[in-house]
């Protein structure tokens, strides 16, 4: 009868979080929210508490930088930092690494410094520390040579004894490490604890003396949430499905972090994977009971939790409804936390100083969208949004291309081509390029309209920033190199080096809450 009464409760709460729904995702400002709570390409998401405040990292592959979240409610989150900004490693330099990069990152706060540890595919186990989120963040360390290791999670028991948990490519086993305790060296080879469909993700914790492994299984896009427990770290493990979709159209609810708030209340972070935005981030009520984690509401009665679409916040600290940062007037010294480029980047190439205001892109020589190098670009943020750009295209050079990005699995962009002294607005989708109109404008505006439900995005240009004109038909997105969506700027030159353009704003509308500036 409990079980019916709470599963009675559950659903009238949906049902009047729904009716008060006043955006489509995030925080609704009446006490409640609607996951996503960050609908955008966060994934793997790991998330820890630090006093009153909360702070996530997630993996970000090829592109440059790992940002640093903060909230001080665990709805609302900002951009603080990033942790690392260049790979010195081959085919870094060159675009070679598309999929390589960050896998699945730990943050973890320890002896007063807070540690993010990841692996790349192809170079090893890395690690980085800082005593201020906000950075500055220490030079990456590369804790071990290795190639496939995937998703660590250090660990540092009450005897001092540092521990490091894994997988490997092909998603498992689970593996545990005795590691330094400055987390610099691996101890040993590693002690297999688990084997499990698709096992990955692994994030430790500790509890009335057992030892907890959090592992999502079953892959991307149709997982769930295991628990692993055990009075020793290495086992053996008893095991326990947490979460599953059930009933819902939250498919794949796993992989993420179990969070208490200093009033004791449990979370768990977790992604969904839609496509083409990418792995977007959900945040479920959670308890324990028998020494288990409950996550989410067990709606069927068997035992397993399903994921909520929309719930009541956390009761911390209250925060402004906000999102991560996506608007830049460039009037800042420095580009804006939200920024990656598409492997590493060549920062002389990049200016917010030769002409204050404006955002300087000198053109490197490539031969298409993809592989360029002076590719600025962030996540895109929400089911339907609106993004503009005012470009200045007078010192672009022969050969040069320069606009406005949006991509995924494909590069589509609008922009202007210079050849033979003459600037013609194009379009580039996927390696293809059609000229749309010769222009002798100085200035123009673009702008992509984007609309997830549908998957049709349009993009638009403008000589006077009032009037848009279409460019083309409408265009399909797609996930790939396990990345989702992302809107940015450009600027290249299929002949030679030089060019420039200057970019004066990057505005952005979307149905989400707050501002993101």
């Amino acid at each position: 009868m409990k079980k019916y009464l709470l599963a009675i409760l559950f659903l009238l709460a949906t049902t009047y979080a729904s009716a008060q729904q006043t955006t489509a995702w995030g925080d609704q400002g009446n006490g409640t929210y609607v996951n996503p709570i960050l609908n955008a390409d966060y994934s793997d998401p790991d998330v820890i508490r630090v006093g009153e405040k909360y702070y996530m990292v997630c993996s970000d592959f090829h592109y440059i930088g790992m940002p640093v979240l903060e909230s001080t409610d665990m709805v609302n989150w900002t951009i603080i930092s990033q942790v690392y900004n260049r790979f010195d490693y081959p085919k870094w330099d060159t675009n070679e690494r598309f999929a390589g990069g960050s896998w699945a990152p730990a943050i973890r706060y320890h002896d007063g410094k807070f540690w993010v540890f990841f692996c790349t595919p192809h170079e090893g186990l890395f690690m980085s520390t800082a005593t201020d989120p906000h950075g500055p963040w220490s030079p990456l360390h590369c804790v071990k040579k290795v190639k496939k290791w995937e998703d660590p999670c250090p660990f540092w028991d009450e005897d001092g004894q540092a521990y490091l948990g894994r997988s490997k490519h092909g998603a498992g086993p689970i593996i545990i490490h005795k590691m330094s305790p400055d987390g610099r060296e691996l101890l040993d080879d590693g002690f297999t604890v688990y084997t499990g469909p698709v096992a990955e993700g692994t994030k430790i914790y500790k509890r009335d003396g057992y030892y907890y492994l959090s592992i999502p299984e079953g892959g991307v896009k149709g997982g769930w949430q295991t628990i692993l427990r055990s009075r020793n770290i290495y086992g053996p493990y008893e095991k326990k499905v947490v979460m599953e979709q059930g009933s819902t159209d939250i498919n794949g609810p796993h992989q993420g972090a179990l969070v208490d708030t200093p009033d004791g209340e449990w979370w768990f972070y977790h992604f969904q994977f839609v496509d083409p935005i990418g792995r977007v981030v959900h945040l479920q009520p959670a308890h324990w009971k028998d020494g288990w984690p409950v996550i989410g509401v067990d709606i069927d009665m068997n035992g397993i939790g399903e994921p909520v679409r929309t719930w009541t916040k956390p009761q911390v600290a209250a925060a402004a409804i906000t999102r991560p940062q996506t608007d830049d007037d460039f009037s800042s010294p420095s580009l804006g936390v939200q920024w990656q480029y598409n492997h590493n980047p060549r920062p002389e190439c990049v200016s917010l100083t030769d002409r204050k205001g404006w955002l300087r892109l000198v053109a490197l020589q490539a031969d298409s969208l993809k592989v360029s190098h002076n590719m600025l670009s962030q996540k895109t943020m929400g089911y339907h949004s609106e993004v503009t750009t005012r470009l200045d295209v007078s010192r672009m050079t022969d050969g040069q291309r320069a606009g406005m990005l949006c991509t995924g699995n494909l590069f589509n962009g609008i922009g202007v081509m210079c050849r033979e002294g003459k600037r013609f607005l194009y379009l580039e989708q996927n390696g293809r390029t059609e000229q749309i109109k010769s222009i002798n404008d100085k200035i123009v505006y673009l702008r992509a309209v984007i609309d997830y439900p549908d998957n049709e995005h349009r993009l638009y240009y403008s000589t006077d920033g009032k009037r848009y004109v279409e460019a083309g038909k409408p265009y399909s997105l797609k996930f790939g190199s396990w990345k989702g969506t992302r809107i940015g700027v450009y600027s290249y030159n299929t002949k030679a080096d030089g060019g420039i353009a200057d970019f004066d704003f990057f505005t952005y509308v979307t149905d989400g809450p707050g501002t993101g500036r």
